[in-house]
Parts: structure tokens; sequence; C-alpha cells
């Protein structure tokens, strides 16, 4: 082994700069490997992609040199030991050297390939080399894109006041567009919407249309007028999908008829063009008939009120079918769960038994919360969802309220007076809490020349719903009832409502104020109060203080009553006197029929007290 080859393993890897070193170079016979230096590649070339003519001539003339110098050797080596030959590694070598040459002539601009052997390629200043920490930095990771989306509809949520507890709630829906896009709705059911004169879901809508989507149970309070009917008929009409003859597959519960016929209108509304039957049960013995075990089951959804759906189911065998029932709609919920004669409670259960369908999904609305409804349904319902739009139990912020002392029973007549001669703007809904004093009220109204007229439980069907459509078309203008239309019943465009007398419950003041300011409308709500109704008189000015509305310092400060008496007012409301102006002899039909009845009364007590002297002796 000479010195060359030495001094080339030892060398191995070694990298020289021979634009520098040219000399030694020379000197030392040291050739070009195929891992050239990095800094003499980077001297050969221009950074903007192109070779100066003085790198290519000086490049040139250096392999040139090379050549000669290694046939030169080459040739002496042979000729004085014959040992020396040239190298395998000078010929790979030399023709890549070539080719290089061969590369820049034809092109200036070519972009440097890759030489043999190698695996870097040379670039130019110009080509931007990605750093993959800066691309992972600049691109958003899956959890902060998670993040921002749930900011947003948090967002959504507290701008329209929506208050959801629950697990894997979906997302609020902005538009009904939205709601087709994702739920791939009937467009024909969205145009029904439109046609209707929605533009745009309101909140409770916004939230509990998505859960229902998602088969999900749901117990849900908005205010009065927010548009909870539609937020559970659209579902219904969605998973139905079409008609089929399998029996009913929707139930919807009301608690009195005329909210019952106000749901069964705007579902034939809604589902107008789909196909859909409707059905309602108007009289039992025709329905006995109508949804029998031989009937052919063509209808889909059924609205109703408790008692009469139990009537049907006590018949035996049952006039009707709840198997096939795959959503339970309790509308009003609080109402029907109460205790007692006003509640549905025991009817509920019934209804609650006779739906066996393993689908079965269950959903309760209303305008006003209560805890015990709210503990029934996170015992017996599945995966509960609680939606509450605004504050549990509020009222309106539409309605403009007012508290109005009128000292006593007689004080509330002078005062209604007053508002008619002062002028109102009809049509007004009056309130009293019985039937008989709705009667008495009427009989002092219809001579103020209005248009009045009463409802009440004790009139039949038929007189109560025409006196409704009256009222409707406005050839009614003021309206006397008791709490049987304060439940979920939507006159369009009622200006006024006024409590004749005080309510017994806080409850039962937001669903009377409810009947006016609905759907975004302006309203006004006054409240007449006496002496005897300062017990109950700190919990509705506690209402009227939270919707914005003034009220005096004096009623937020009086002391609370006892929950037994609070009970107590609710089922005996206070006894008030009658409500009469005129002569009570003018409203008899006999007047001597009075004086008749006190002679036999005095006769009879005469005979009597002989009957006891004779004993006696």
């Amino acid at each position: 082994m000479d010195a060359f080859d030495l001094f080339r393993k030892l060398g191995s890897g070694a990298k020289f700069d021979l634009k520098r070193f040219a000399k030694d170079a020379e000197r030392f016979k040291v050739v070009k490997s195929q891992s050239k230096d990095s800094s003499n590649q980077l001297a050969g070339f221009s950074f903007f992609g192109k070779e100066t003519q003085e790198n290519i001539s000086q490049e040139s003339r250096l392999s040139e040199d090379d050549d000669g110098e290694e046939e030169k050797e080459g040739s002496d080596t042979e000729q004085a030991s014959g040992k020396r030959r040239r190298t395998k590694v000078d010929e790979p070598v030399k023709t890549a050297l070539k080719k290089k040459k061969g590369a820049k002539e034809k092109t200036d601009d070519a972009e440097p390939e890759k030489r043999e052997g190698e695996g870097i390629q040379w670039m130019s200043s110009q080509d931007k080399v990605k750093d993959p920490k800066k691309e992972s930095k600049d691109k958003p990771s899956l959890k902060r894109l998670k993040q921002l989306h749930q900011e947003k509809v948090n967002r959504i949520r507290h701008q329209n006041r929506i208050n959801v507890h629950g697990t894997d709630i979906p997302d609020p829906v902005s538009t009904f567009e939205e709601l087709q896009k994702e739920y791939d709705l009937d467009p024909r059911i969205i145009q029904n919407i439109k046609e209707a004169g929605f533009q745009t879901p309101t909140p409770i809508q916004m939230q509990a249309v998505p859960l229902m989507m998602h088969k999900r149970e749901i117990l849900a309070s908005a205010p009065t007028g927010s548009g909870k009917t539609m937020a559970f008929c659209l579902p219904l009409l969605a998973h139905l999908r079409q008609p089929l003859n399998k029996g009913f597959r929707a139930l919807i519960i009301s608690p009195t008829r005329e909210l019952a016929t106000q749901t069964h209108r705007e579902l034939l509304k809604l589902s107008e063009g789909v196909g859909f039957r409707v059905q309602m049960i108007n009289k039992g013995v025709e329905a006995v008939k109508k949804y029998g075990p031989k009937t052919a089951k063509k209808f889909d959804i059924l609205v109703t009120t408790p008692n009469r759906l139990i009537y049907l189911l006590n018949q035996e065998p049952p006039a009707i079918n709840l198997s096939s029932v795959e959503w339970l709609v309790v509308d009003e919920s609080d109402k029907l769960f109460e205790v007692g004669k006003k509640g549905f409670r025991e009817q509920l259960a019934t209804i609650f038994l006779a739906c066996t369908s393993p689908k079965i999904r269950r959903v309760l609305f209303s305008a006003t919360f209560a805890t015990d409804v709210e503990q029934w349904c996170k015992l017996n319902l599945d995966n509960l969802v609680c939606v509450n739009i605004g504050p549990r139990n509020s009222a309106a912020e539409t309605v403009e309220q007012q508290l109005l002392f009128v000292g006593s029973e007689n004080g509330k007549l002078l005062a209604m007076r007053n508002l008619i001669k002062q002028g109102f703007l009809p049509p007004v809904l009056v309130f009293v809490q019985s039937i008989d004093r709705a009667r008495e009220l009427f009989h002092e109204l219809v001579y103020e020349g209005i248009n009045v007229d009463v409802i009440h439980a004790d009139r039949t069907q038929q007189q109560r719903d025409n006196v409704v459509s009256s009222f409707r078309s406005g050839k009614i203008w003021v309206l006397i009832c008791t709490a049987l239309l304060a439940r979920g019943i939507d006159f369009k465009g009622i200006n006024l409502v006024i409590n004749y007398d005080f309510p017994t419950t806080a409850v039962e003041y937001i669903h009377r104020i409810g009947r006016t300011g609905r759907a975004g409308h302006k309203g006004k709500a006054i409240t007449f109060f006496t002496e005897d109704d300062k017990p109950l008189l700190r919990s509705i000015a506690t209402v009227i203080k939270k919707a914005g509305c003034p009220v005096p310092d004096y009623m937020i400060g009086l002391k609370k009553i006892k929950s037994k008496l609070k009970r107590q007012l609710v089922t005996k409301p206070p006894r008030r006197s009658t409500i009469r102006t005129t002569p009570r002899i003018l409203f008899e039909k006999k007047p001597g029929k009075r004086i008749r009845k006190k002679r036999k009364a005095a006769a009879k007590e005469a005979k009597n007290e002989a009957s006891e002297v004779t004993s006696n002796s």
C-alpha cells in the first residue's frame, strides 16, 4: 500500500474546500468524491437558481486539470513500476462531472437535480422550506376547534337565555333552513311554517326541536307565547315521516278542551299537504265506534284531554289502543300533575301505563316550573334533559304590569267602569275566581254598552266553542272567564288582561297575564287588589319586579305567609261579597216567592214549637 492509498483511507469521509485549497488538492492528487463538500456546492450555485460564468469556467478548468493530472500520473506509474492503475472510483466521478457540465450548458435556469448517489437536493433561496412544527402551529388543533365551536354555542344560548341541563346535548339551531339541512325535514313542512308567518325559531324551538330530533326525553319550560306548541309539533311530524295504518303513533295531552282544539288546529296547518291524519276526541260515544279495535287504524296523531281518553280506556274491551304510541307529549304539565280535583295526576298514570311501546318517548312542556314535576321526571324518564328559557316562573317581559288598589269589592266594579269610560282597546280578557262571580260580573257589564260575554265550565261545549270563535272574530270585545282560559289559549292580539279577582298563586298570575304580549307583541295587565289580598300580595309583586315593572318597596317587604296558609288559599280562595249594584229582588223571576218561603219557614217553626210543648206536658 503506497502513501496515496494510505492517505485516501485515512481521509475517508473528510471534506475539502477545493476552491480554497486547490493547490493542496493538486499536490496530494485528491479527486472529487460523490459526496461533495456542501460549501463547494453552494459556491457553484447562485441563490437565484443560476450559475455564474466564472463558476462554470472554474469548475470546468478544475475538472480538465484533474483529468490531465490523472492521465499523466497513470502513464508515469505504469512505466515506472507497472503497479499503479486508475482506481474504479475515478471513472464514475469523471462521468458525473461530464454529465453535470452538459446539463449546465443546456440550460441556466434549470433547477439543480439530485446527483447520482446523493440524497440531498440543492434548492435556491426562493423555494420555501416547510417546517412541520411551524405548520402544526398554523393549523388549529382538533381540541381548539372544538373549543371555538363550544364558545359559539354558549354565546347563542346566552343571547337567547337558554338554560339546559343534561348530557350529550345537541347544538341549538338558528334558522329553519339549518334545521331542514341537518335533520332532513320535509320541505313542505318548512313551507307551511313560512306561510304561517314564522321566520326564525324562538329560543325554546332552537333547543327543544334538536333534542326531540335526537329522540331525547325532555322537561321544557318557557314563558307564555314563546312558541312551545310548534316546538313539539314540528319534531313529531319529522319523526313520523309519512302516514301509516298502524294506529296512533303520537299522543298529545292538554288540560282543557280549548287548548286541545288550538293544538289540533296548529297541527293541521303544519301538516298540510303531507297527509297526516290528526284526530281529536269530541264525544266519547262516537269515539268508541271510530277508534275501536275493529277499525282500520287509519290515523296517526291524537290530541285530547285526559278525561275523554280515560273514558275510552275504561271501556270493556278498551275502545282505543295506545300500544303503537312512540311520542307522548304532556302540555301544561304542571297543571296536569296537580293533586286533587283540579289536577289530573291519576288520569296521567293510567295513560302512561296504556302506552306500552318500547320506543315510547315522553316530553313535558309548560310555562311555569314545578319541583314535583321535575322530581317525577328525574325518576321515571330516561336520560332527562331540562330546558328553561329565562328565569324560572317568570312573566313575559313584553307585558306592562300594574297593581291597582281598589279598597273593597265595590271598588273593583267602580274601577272597571272607569276603565270602560276612559276608553280601552279591545279585545280584553277579565279573570275572576269562580263561576258565580263570572255570571255576576257579566250581568253588571252587559248594561255598559259594550259587547261582553262569559265563558266557564258550566256552559255547554257548543256554547263555549261559539264564544271562543266570536271572540276571535272580534264580535265580542270583553270576555269574562275563570281559570279555564288561563292555560295555553292563544288569542291573537289581546291588548289588555284585567285580574278582577286577585290570583291565589304566582303561577296562576303568570298564566293569566300570559294571554297578552304573545309572540313578541306588547300587552298590558292590570290587577285589582284589596285589603283582603294582602297575604298574597308579596309573591305577585316579586314576579312583577322580576319582569322589570315598577313595584312599591313596601310590597316586597311584606312578611311571607306560612306554607300551610298558602296551600289553604290555593284550594279555598278568600270569600268575596256578591258583585251587584242593582236590588236583588230584580233578579228573581217571581218576587213573591221569597215572601212565601219565609211564611212557610215561620209556620214550620211554630208547628215544631207547639209539638214540643205538648210532648213536655
